[in-house]
């Protein structure tokens, strides 16, 4: 490799962090605010499948829950939540039909166990979610 051709690696590898870094900035002024990722949305509980209505009636009642990893810590590592502690987060599973595995929806709930008043639902596998609203 010529001297100019490993110059202009990494001048594009320099580029490259430089834009990615500033990405991050951007994320991080976003954390401060309490909103990151896709939070914009709300769903009503009316809106929501059926399978998820249950699982929060299920979640208000303490269980029992159908899956054994419903009610683990969920660590909102993917930063689309507002960000607090560990331990805040717990996840439970929607049941998707016909799956053969837990499927990809989820209610996340923050707070005291037992309490929706500050859920988000995920269609996605945590992709995205959208803010329970009443």
């Amino acid at each position: 490799m010529t001297r100019n051709g490993l110059r202009n690696g990494v001048l594009m590898v320099a580029f490259a962090i430089a834009s990615f870094g500033a990405s991050h900035v951007t994320v991080g002024f976003a954390r401060d605010t309490g909103t990151v990722g896709q939070l914009q949305d709300t769903v009503t509980t009316a809106q929501l499948p059926r399978e998820a209505i249950k699982t929060l009636s299920l979640i208000e009642a303490g269980g029992p829950y159908p899956y054994e990893k419903d009610g683990i810590v969920f660590g909102n590592r993917e930063r689309l939540l507002p960000l607090r502690r560990r331990g805040f987060y717990h996840e439970y599973t929607v049941p998707t039909p016909r799956a053969r595995n837990r499927g990809a929806r989820r209610i996340v709930c923050g707070g005291s166990l037992r309490q929706t008043s500050n859920c988000y639902y995920s269609d996605d596998h945590y992709a995205s979610f959208r803010h329970i609203a009443g």
